[in-house]
């Protein structure tokens, strides 16, 4: 897939078939709508086109300064938009200046200048330009003078992508891992630096790898203690383990950390990327009479991981 970044470098697109969202999560929801958008392109031999934003456009003109947490980061979204078939995408640098184009602006400086799409595949509800004024019915006004066609995605479909995005976030942050799964079409997942711990778990034969997650945007699943698959970087093998996500009460933590316990692992991974897709919760965070009854409950725990592992292998 080619990822395009510069608006003003784009290519001339032929026959582009265009689209424009957030498709944050590029769950099951979203493949109607790249479905849809591969086969217009098709049906006309033209170029199939995903147009997103970054940073996403809440960070810029959001009503209030409550962080805006999302499923995926834009490296992860595009992966994953890959997977769906899509070839190119476009990633808009959402700033000030652009929010304030006017709805008409929007769509001849921006849309028509950069794209000269031949079709818009759009939802009855798209608003665009400055405070929102642009809607659909703009778009199909300005089709005839602009050569392209509006195909409208039907208002049941994006109803039930705008439910389904939402309820995955609501279920992730309740740790509903399998519910949020099943909505996904596949495994929630982070990725996170490998930084030095205390290392206790090596000293009650769980070691654990502790993860710096650099994106403060990302939506991260509560505490608590999960069974996951890990990949490592530069590594082709999929490994499987067991993740908490808290404080460490046991022990007097005091500070959240992510901490992954690798199976049958042993090598050092300090500094590199490990991508962590989460299974399962196995059960909450608890606060123990001591370290031997945390490492049989956490032996408890490996246990049970191993058998969500087994219904998945």
């Amino acid at each position: 897939m080619k990822i395009y970044e510069d608006i003003n470098a784009l290519p001339k697109f032929e026959n582009a078939v265009i689209t424009i969202g957030s498709f944050d999560g590029v769950h099951k929801g979203h493949f109607y709508i790249i479905n849809q958008l591969i086969q217009e392109a098709k049906r006309i031999n033209g170029t199939p086109i995903v147009i997103t934003f970054f940073p996403h456009p809440k960070k810029i003109v959001g009503d209030d300064n409550r962080p805006v947490l999302l499923l995926n980061t834009l490296e992860e979204k595009s992966a994953l938009l890959k997977n769906a078939g899509i070839e190119h995408l476009v990633v808009v640098p959402f700033t000030k200046v652009f929010s304030e184009l006017s709805a008409e602006e929007y769509i001849t400086n921006f849309l028509v200048s950069s794209f000269h799409p031949k079709i818009i595949v759009t939802g009855y509800d798209h608003r665009f330009g400055n405070n929102r004024t642009g809607d659909i019915k703009l778009l199909e006004h300005f089709s005839n003078q602009y050569n392209y066609v509006v195909k409208e995605i039907p208002e049941h479909i994006l109803q039930e992508i705008t439910i389904s995005s939402t309820t995955i976030r609501n279920k992730i942050a309740a740790g509903e891992i399998e519910s949020a799964n099943e909505l996904l079409g596949y495994s929630y997942f982070f990725s996170g630096k490998v930084v030095e711990g205390n290392k206790i778990g090596r000293t009650i034969s769980f070691p654990t790898a502790n993860l710096k997650v650099d994106y403060d945007n990302k939506l991260i699943p509560p505490t608590g203690v999960y069974a996951v698959t890990i990949e490592i970087e530069n590594n082709v093998e999929l490994y499987y383990g067991m993740m908490n996500i808290g404080y460490r009460p046991t022990i007097g933590g005091i500070e959240k950390i992510i901490e992954v316990n690798i199976f049958d692992f042993e090598e050092l991974i300090y500094n590199q990327t490990l991508k962590i897709a989460v299974i399962k919760k196995l059960r909450t965070e608890e606060k123990f009479d001591g370290i031997d009854q945390l490492k049989n409950q956490l032996s408890i725990d490996k246990e049970n991981a191993l058998q969500v592992f087994h219904l998945i292998k």
